[in-house]
């Protein structure tokens, strides 16, 4: 099986590109990321190494990574039975501290 020399789109639409090959097509890779605001993948040996994702899709990963981190120190501190109740007003202090910090 020959590997390709070029950026490929995976069945899945994700733009990927072979390790050994990214160096010849580093601009048009990242442009497609870029402009086309499109996630974007290195490969070795056929298999997903890393990505490269837009500046928007990483600082919405970040929020929503703050959000879920805040949800479990949340739901942690509370007794089960009162979990429902003091839930979003807890969430919203954790929210408050983690920004502070």
């Amino acid at each position: 099986m020959a590997a390709e020399q070029g950026i490929r789109i995976a069945e899945d639409g994700t733009p990927e590109v072979a390790m050994t090959h990214a160096r010849a097509n580093l601009t048009e890779f990242i442009r497609e990321v870029r402009w086309g605001k499109k996630v974007s993948a290195f490969t070795e040996r056929g298999e997903r190494t890393a990505y490269v994702v837009p500046p928007e899709y990483f600082d919405q990963a970040q929020s929503d990574r703050r959000m879920v981190t805040a949800f479990h120190a949340v739901m942690s501190e509370l007794p089960a039975d009162e979990r429902p109740q003091k839930f979003l007003e807890l969430l919203v202090k954790k929210l408050d501290t983690m920004d502070s910090s």
